[in-house]
């Protein structure tokens, strides 16, 4: 069996995937980007790199026998330390900087298009360990009713728009009004600042529908958004009635813990067909 390489940003998911990956008998080089750390602390078997040493960190999955690697958690492009880049990777430089130019998606496709140049294929999270995903349908105990699927199709709609111009993943729209677009603070950010509003006696519309899904043009074997128990709670914090996602593009965190924090804070989960 081929050698994966999971390659590690912040948050829960690398570690939910590694120790997947790991009882499926798959065997894994777990890597981490420095300063993005989630899964060296403890253990010893985490090889860190840095974006400076690009060709030999390629060099080295390559001699390990990798022959995929998936990404999984957050990261955001980091700042180049130009006394840190050695002499093979210089040569790549040209193509990294006017790839970072181009926004999140373009650095990862051309990180994607290097690691092929080395003989690595990047897969999906969702490719290797599909219950990562939903398929189309509700979740735990709770329904949409109808102005919330109305507000779920709005926000989608608000979501193609944005994520065309490569800005979130996220937004929220109540009785028809969009009252936040996720930016790059990221999701935690816009739903807490929603709640804050709500505290402060800000008037606005009652219930909403917190809405998640990949970019229009986003390549799926990266970067998939991700939704865990702490998104219910703050969702139901800042007031909304629901969560809606879309369907086999949202990767679930802790599946089985969040429908049941939904469950007993009686918001609905709806994973949505693509349109």
């Amino acid at each position: 069996m081929s050698r994966v390489a999971l390659i590690a940003g912040r948050g829960q998911l690398p570690q939910i995937l590694a120790s997947r990956l790991q009882a499926h008998g798959q065997p894994v080089l777990l890597a981490e980007l420095e300063g993005f750390e989630s899964l060296s602390s403890g253990r010893d078997d985490v090889l860190r790199f840095r974006l400076e040493r690009l060709v030999p960190f390629l060099d080295h999955l390559q001699d390990q026998g990798v022959t995929r690697a998936v990404f999984a958690g957050g990261v955001h492009r980091p700042r180049l330390d130009p006394a840190l880049i050695d002499p093979a990777t210089m040569q790549l430089l040209p193509r990294i900087m006017a790839a970072m130019q181009q926004g999140d998606d373009g650095t990862l496709r051309e990180v994607i298009a290097l690691m092929g140049e080395w003989g690595v294929e990047v897969v999906g999270a969702q490719d290797l360990c599909p219950e990562l995903v939903a398929e189309p349908g509700p979740l735990g105990a709770h329904a949409p009713k109808s102005q919330d699927k109305h507000d779920a199709a709005r926000g989608f709609d608000i979501l193609r728009v944005t994520g065309a111009a490569d800005v979130g993943q996220g937004c929220v729209v109540a009785q028809g009004q969009c009252l936040a677009i996720e930016a790059l603070p990221g999701t935690d950010v816009m739903l807490d600042h929603l709640a804050s509003l709500r505290a402060a006696g800000v008037v606005l519309p009652e219930g909403g529908v917190f809405c998640k899904a990949p970019k229009p043009d986003q390549d799926r074997r990266i970067d998939l958004p991700a939704l865990g128990p702490e998104s219910v709670a703050r969702a139901h914090a800042a007031g909304l009635r629901g969560i809606a996602f879309e369907a086999g593009g949202v990767l679930l965190i802790a599946r089985d813990e969040m429908i049941a924090r939904a469950d007993e804070l009686g918001v609905f989960l709806l994973a949505q067909a693509r349109a």
